[in-house]
């Protein structure tokens, strides 16, 4: 799934510049390089990586996803003989969903533990303050989880987000989907109900401006409050505005939330797509029921199925280690996975494994990973697109581009419940 920054605390991200430059002051002035070597690891056994992840506070779930993708490309990695020969081992801490301790944590992973690597955590919010010590100190910054505009608006040459785009771009591969109908079979109306968001509101925003120069009127555009937990009343006027397709600009519990308003107010758009929440394929379900997500619409990069290389390895290792079903896996896994998959890659292409040479190898070229064929631009956004997935028959199945589906697209969103 495509995250998914997360169900915020209301102003954390008003409070971040000032909480990341606090943190980053204390832990002593800048220097005009790293304050030592930047984990070049020479003549060591052991390939040292360190992470901070969120195994507690509102990441929590999330984060320990993101454990277990690093945990089972660790155990692969050294089946299959380390990193040039050098077992990796990986030392996690708990950074607790803080944006402080991500800071105090990585300025001690590199220079109290002095590891080789580091690696990012969940979400922008602490990606943003973690890469900036990455930054410092001179490593390497591949991070699975944190695509948000200020992620990539600090111009830092070491940071690489594992994922095919930046979160705001999530939506594009919906309406290429739609501008690639004929005009006839377009749906010709459209709502917009966006939480107030620093991902969910840019996204359906630019969802909104692709549509309405192609012809699709705004008939109806909302963007409501993250601390609303009843959305009835705005799928109310969603639902009094009649239109043919509903753009949810969503994360996770709004998502369900208007999916449940929607199903209590016996209102069906012939077209929905829901940017996060909906590529859950676990707790989606769960939460609004299995048979009311058939036809819906949202994105992904992973996915059960998918056949990028390296991703039916990576089913196949995580199944034999944690169990479930293929359609379980949280794409928070697949996304840290790669993380790994990539430094192998750097290593096996470049006969090193130093962060210089990976900001450098990184930087040329583009990387097959699980999660997609992956290349950045000087910022360390990825340049590519998302896959367009759809809810069929109880799965989140691909359905375009043409060259990835599984299955043809429903351009008509069955009833609730059927």
């Amino acid at each position: 799934m495509v995250r998914r920054p997360g169900w915020r605390r209301r102003g954390v991200f008003a409070a971040l510049a000032v909480t990341t430059a606090t943190a980053l002051a204390a832990c002593g002035p800048a220097t005009g390089g790293p304050t030592q070597t930047a984990g070049d690891g020479a003549g060591k056994d052991t390939l040292t990586i360190g992470v901070s992840l969120s195994l507690t506070g509102d990441f929590a779930d999330p984060g320990k996803a993101a454990k277990r993708g690093y945990d089972l490309w660790t155990a692969d990695v050294n089946a299959r003989g380390g990193v040039l020969g050098r077992k990796v081992s990986v030392k996690i801490v708990d950074d607790t969903s803080n944006p402080n301790q991500v800071t105090t944590n990585y300025t001690n992973l590199i220079t109290k533990d002095k590891v080789d690597l580091v690696v990012g955590p969940y979400s922008s919010l602490l990606t943003i303050p973690a890469s900036q010590v990455a930054k410092r100190y001179g490593y390497a910054f591949l991070e699975p989880a944190g695509g948000g505009p200020k992620v990539f608006a600090q111009h830092l040459d070491n940071l690489f987000f594992v994922q095919p785009a930046a979160i705001v771009k999530q939506g594009d591969i919906f309406v290429d989907h739609l501008l690639s109908l004929p005009a006839a079979k377009r749906p010709k109306t459209a709502a917009y109900a966006s939480l107030d968001d620093p991902f969910a509101a840019p996204l359906a925003d630019n969802v909104r401006k692709r549509l309405e120069a192609a012809g699709i009127k705004t008939v109806y555009a909302q963007t409501y409050p993250d601390n609303l937990t009843d959305l009835t009343p705005v799928i109310s006027k969603v639902a009094a505005a009649k239109p043919d397709l509903l753009v949810a600009g969503t994360q996770s519990e709004d998502a369900y939330a208007q999916v449940k308003a929607m199903i209590q107010l016996g209102f069906n758009p012939r077209w929905m797509f829901v940017s996060n929440g909906a590529n859950n394929p676990v707790e989606f379900p769960d939460k609004v029921g299995a048979d009311n997500t058939e036809g819906i619409f949202t994105t992904g990069d992973w996915y059960a199925g998918s056949k990028q290389p390296g991703a039916a390895e990576f089913v196949k290792a995580y199944l034999a280690k944690y169990g479930g079903k293929e359609t379980d896996i949280d794409t928070t896994s697949a996304e840290a996975y790669s993380v790994g998959a990539l430094i192998e890659e750097v290593a096996k292409k470049t006969g090193k494994v130093d962060n210089k040479t990976i900001i450098s190898a990184l930087h040329s070229g583009t990387w097959k990973t699980p999660v997609g064929d992956l290349s950045w631009d000087a910022n360390g956004e990825p340049k590519g697109h998302y896959t367009l997935v759809q809810w069929q028959k109880h799965r989140l199945t691909p359905v375009y581009p043409k060259d990835v589906a599984a299955a043809a697209p429903v351009d008509t969103k069955p009833a609730w419940g059927e």
